[in-house]
């Protein structure tokens, strides 16, 4: 019946049809006319058709668990991304390279090819509350920053003033109480970044060439109070020592805190199934009777294969001897001689792998180092896991990266926690002087960001793929890289990829040039940066790019507010910070009263372009 007991002219069912043909600004006011139209517009059906229609979800994908009916869905996707310009901050003068926030929100960093450190409120109007500028110390800019865990000390990593080759950097320590600088530490290569293990301690990395393409990476622990001018003196342990082979080396170190999974991440909790076509990113040691070596790794993907399964089993001796002698065919180049001794050398000098990451056997407490890295050309296309230590009784554990430039996985056990104590794996007499690999998840293609999600279980890999099928034969001439990036999401619980690769950003710089994309995380939404002037944002859940955000140059960071999703930070080489928020938080920040009656479809009109 229609208001005032008058007949329906048309039936539910033709109603429900031609609301189909509506968007939803019209059908919501279509739904102020009666009672009858009223209750069709709101019909379940017809929004969850609007939704699969409107969003381009694929079918297949279920509501988001949370969901509670397909309207509210649709409002909350339509009405929350934080895709509205509010502010422009203007106060850098050079290209802004990464955002940060803190955990409880309340403040911000950035840094930039100016040279400073830039500490914001974030309030309602965001202002700055003080900037360091780095130039004092000899840096050429500023990459990257970091909270601790209780907001009280800033982690700031930069880069040296030095030859266009060179590729030092140094990480600082700020106080959030005075803004005084604490410590620096040396950190090599600078992309390594820099991360911090717990409150006080702070993880940095350090470089020795061992031969033109082969090298050691050390991960270094670092106490951040030491006083400023004993940066030459720092109190510290070592965590890992790495071989790299092929020019490669570690970058861009992670810390995974093992204990929020006990947070469930309704995004991806679809059966726990790996997504069509996905696998197995990487191997745990345990998984094989015969695990492999690094170099036997590099070996099995190599041409080098070709010379015989006697030479690879041979020792190093044996090995030397043949060349010397002119039984190994066919003959090898230098690079290629250089790198079979590095293989051989590292079988007797690294130490035995660590027991599976996938163990389930207090995982809960663990934390584990992520980094890039890769074995067959310099550029990062591996990531690899190391545990981190608790204890001195506790067996050293290893990291995961084997392959090129890979994310890969290392547990921190607990006397790795803290400086004290004795240096990890400098046991006297020791010819094991080399930390075996943990877990390696191989990606094919040049990584250029990653992020983890609110509970540190996943984690989102921005990437450019290698050419299909392409064979590396020269570790210095990396394959041609990919125009679109690509959005891997892989279960740090399972080491799997979980879901196909998200896109929609590009870049076009050549591999030997690619800089890092930062990408950030929160509850329900993923986004990232790009060379295309604009930031991105997908939905977790339903794999879909939601909004672009514009700038007038590359986009190289993005950073929610972790206590405010809706709220979102871009950073750009047009020197300029921007702040977006959702339609609904500009909507109730912009309302000058409340009002008594408010339409409930409010958030429609007015959105379309």
């Amino acid at each position: 019946m229609m208001d005032g007991g008058v007949q329906p002219l048309l039936p539910d069912s033709i109603l429900f049809e031609i609301f189909l043909y509506l968007d939803c600004s019209d059908i919501l006011a279509a739904g102020l006319t009666c009672q009858q139209w009223h209750a069709v517009s709101l019909d379940e059906v017809l929004w969850k058709e609007l939704f699969y229609r409107y969003y381009r979800v694929e079918r297949e994908v279920p509501r988001h668990p949370a969901a509670t009916s397909w309207y509210e869905e649709f409002q909350r996707l339509y009405d929350t991304i934080p895709c509205v310009e509010v502010q422009t901050l203007k106060e850098h003068s050079d290209q802004v390279l990464h955002l940060s926030f803190s955990h409880n929100g309340f403040l911000f960093a950035s840094c930039s090819k100016d040279c400073t450190a830039k500490i914001w409120n974030n309030h309602l109007q965001i202002s700055l509350l003080h900037s360091a500028n780095m130039k004092a110390y000899n840096w050429s800019y500023t990459q990257f920053s970091q909270f601790n865990a209780d907001d009280s000390l800033l982690l700031v990593s930069g880069v040296f003033v030095g030859p266009r080759s060179s590729s030092s950097g140094e990480i600082a320590v700020i106080s959030l109480e005075n803004f005084s600088l604490l410590s620096r530490v040396r950190n090599k290569p600078y992309d390594v970044f820099g991360c911090w293990l717990n409150e006080t301690n702070l993880v940095s990395g350090n470089f020795h060439r061992i031969g033109y393409l082969t090298s050691c990476s050390v991960l270094w622990l670092n106490n951040a109070f030491q006083g400023v001018e004993s940066e030459n003196m720092n109190v510290v342990k070592r965590l890992f020592k790495i071989q790299n082979l092929n020019a490669s080396t570690i970058r861009t170190v992670m810390v995974v805190d093992c204990s929020r999974y006990d947070a469930p991440d309704l995004l991806l909790d679809r059966g726990e199934q790996p997504a069509e076509g996905a696998s197995s990113c990487g191997k745990s040691r345990e998984e094989d009777p015969a695990p492999p070596t690094q170099g036997e790794e590099l070996a099995a993907s190599e041409p080098l294969e070709a010379q015989g399964e006697a030479v690879a089993g041979d020792g190093l001796g044996s090995f030397l001897t043949d060349i010397i002698e002119g039984r190994v065919q066919p003959v090898m180049s230098e690079f290629e001689m250089e790198t079979k001794v590095a293989q051989l050398l590292a079988k007797s000098r690294t130490k035995p792998p660590a027991p599976s990451l996938l163990s389930t056997d207090g995982g809960g407490k663990k934390k584990y180092l992520i980094f890039t890295t890769g074995c067959l050309t310099y550029s990062p296309h591996q990531i690899e896991t190391e545990e981190c230590p608790e204890d001195s009784a506790a067996s050293h554990q290893r990291r995961l990266a084997l392959l090129p430039f890979a994310p890969g996985v290392k547990q921190i056990l607990p006397h790795q926690m803290t400086t004290t104590g004795p240096v990890l794996g400098e046991e006297r007499n020791s010819e094991r002087f080399f930390d075996a690999l943990d877990h390696v998840i191989e990606l094919h293609g040049h990584i250029i960001g990653m992020g983890l999600s609110p509970d540190h279980r996943y984690l989102y890999v921005n990437s450019r793929a290698w050419p299909r099928d392409c064979v590396i034969s020269d570790p210095l001439q990396p394959p041609p890289i990919a125009e679109e990036i690509d959005l891997h999401v892989l279960d740090l619980k399972t080491m799997k990829e979980v879901k196909r690769a998200l896109r929609a950003h590009r870049a076009y710089t050549p591999s030997g040039e690619s800089f890092f994309i930062f990408l950030d995380v929160s509850r329900d939404f993923v986004a990232s940066g790009a060379e295309d002037r604009h930031g991105y944002i997908w939905d977790r859940h339903y794999d879909i790019c939601l909004a672009k955000l514009r700038h007038e140059d590359v986009v190289n960071s993005v950073a929610f507010s972790p206590v405010e999703q809706e709220l979102l930070l871009t950073a750009s080489d047009d020197s300029t910070i921007k702040v977006w928020r959702s339609p609904r938080t500009v909507r109730l920040l912009q309302a000058q009263k409340p009002r008594l009656r408010r339409p409930f479809f409010s958030w429609a009109p007015n959105q379309r372009s």
